[in-house]
């Protein structure tokens, strides 16, 4: 069973992905937590605190993601591309809704993704031992998990199985190429 916080948090977020910041108003997230306003107040005295609130479940399920990626089998690179897809997990309803408040400028909010990102891309080069190829590793990635996200209503968001194959073979060579660049200079 879900905590009134938890519960607040899940509203919270709900409103950012569905309807947007503007929508997210103290009241309709009170109600659609089943709580009252004092309730909501008492976890969270202002939306800035319903933010860090996000932000900081946002971290939490970053860093369990990136726990992950370290002990990933396959490497670290292998499991970022292929964990690139929007399955409407809990770590990708926290990043859409901050995504969403990052859209319309709140500092808490881009503050929070650009950190969660530059962690992301340090546990790559950890294991990659090279920071290009982690930012290429990177940005593969991120432009599979946008294209999922962000288009996946238009029929281009889900990728296929065997896509997903094609592209951790395309990581493969990026990783088995890193330095290349640098020893031919």
């Amino acid at each position: 069973m879900s905590t009134s916080r938890e519960r607040i948090l899940d509203s919270f977020e709900n409103a950012l992905i569905r309807d947007g910041e503007r929508a997210a108003t103290m009241e309709a997230v009170a109600a659609a937590a089943d709580v009252s306003k004092g309730g909501l107040l008492y976890h969270f005295p202002s939306k800035e605190a319903l933010v860090e609130g996000l932000a900081d479940r946002l971290r939490g399920l970053a860093d369990r993601d990136r726990e992950s990626m370290a002990s990933a089998p396959d490497g670290a690179a292998r499991y970022y591309v292929r964990t690139s897809v929007f399955e409407d997990s809990a770590l990708d309803r926290a990043l859409v809704s901050m995504a969403r408040l990052a859209q319309q400028g709140h500092p808490t909010a881009k503050a929070s993704l650009a950190e969660i990102q530059e962690r992301w891309l340090d546990a790559l080069e950890a294991q990659l031992g090279d920071r290009t190829t982690a930012r290429a590793v990177k940005l593969l990635g991120d432009g599979l998990y946008y294209d999922a996200a962000f288009f996946a209503s238009a029929g281009s968001g889900r990728t296929r199985p065997e896509e997903i194959a094609e592209l951790l073979d395309v990581v493969d060579l990026i990783v088995s190429g890193r330095g290349a660049g640098a020893s031919q200079e």
